[in-house]
């Protein structure tokens, strides 16, 4: 099999599971999710985001060799901008968190609420989009690399799963907004369309600077890593101590461990 069916695959693949996981609202008579379901669904994801912020992003570029400075430190740089420029964004870009009926970012009245919640998913969503891409195309740049490949594919498995929950968790909200099931399901699926634009920027980038390889995994590791710290850790131990969300985090952390250890 072609070295270019793996991106083929696995880009497309995280874009149809949050589609997948928006048309949850035409079969959910609720217009929301349960609090508890959510810490579920928010607390696997995190769990999916983080371990593959070190497994599939942070241990690669830790391993790469370069002359100029050491690979730690590439990696601690990278990770702190990584985390900035999310930080930058939640400040400047306007959009509304649902679960805590906040509001970010500059303020405006010219947008809707559904469309400020509409950006605060889509805004977390680059940074996954970048890691599949990155994976992929340092994968391609090793020659006959199989393991790289299938590690990046797995990768974007692992993503797509935790798409799934989310793209219900985008879409439903929007619905109790609206009252439209379509309307709904259209904003969670576009919510996702940023994911495989930022892959295949990633991809681009990785594949013509290979000097960046180190740099760009870890810059993705952190702005995964300030995702999960600032927006769904806080979501999935909210109201309560039942520890739903922590289960569901530990549920998603070693699948994706599971998933990125795999040999082929």
């Amino acid at each position: 099999m072609s070295k270019y069916v793996y991106p083929l695959i696995g880009i497309p693949l995280i874009f149809a599971c949050t589609t997948l996981g928006a048309l949850f609202v035409f079969f959910l008579r609720k217009r929301e999710i349960s609090p508890r379901l959510s810490k579920i669904f928010i607390g696997f994801a995190a769990g999916v985001m983080f371990s593959a912020s070190f497994f599939s992003l942070i241990k690669p570029a830790l391993e790469t060799s370069v002359s100029y400075m050491p690979s730690w430190l590439i990696v601690v740089i990278s990770i702190v901008l990584g985390a900035g420029f999310l930080w930058l964004i939640d400040k400047v870009v306007p959009h509304f968190h649902t679960n805590e009926n906040k509001e970010e970012g500059l303020r405006t009245n010219r947008m809707s609420k559904t469309s400020k919640m509409f950006l605060a998913v889509t805004i977390h969503n680059v940074p996954e989009g970048l890691s599949v891409g990155i994976a992929f195309g340092v994968a391609l740049l090793q020659t006959n690399n199989h393991a790289l490949l299938v590690g990046a594919l797995l990768l974007a498995i692992g993503i797509g799963i935790q798409n799934i929950p989310e793209g219900a968790v985008v879409s439903l909200p929007v619905k109790a907004e609206t009252g439209s099931s379509g309307k709904a399901f259209v904003f969670g699926m576009l919510s996702g369309i940023v994911e495989p634009i930022a892959a295949v920027i990633g991809l681009f980038l990785a594949m013509q600077i290979q000097g960046i390889m180190p740099w760009a995994l870890a810059f993705a590791a952190g702005c995964m890593i300030y995702v999960v710290a600032e927006e769904m850790i806080p979501e999935m131990t909210s109201e309560g101590h039942d520890h739903f969300g922590v289960w569901s985090f530990i549920a998603g952390f070693v699948i994706m461990l599971a998933l990125d250890c795999i040999q082929f």
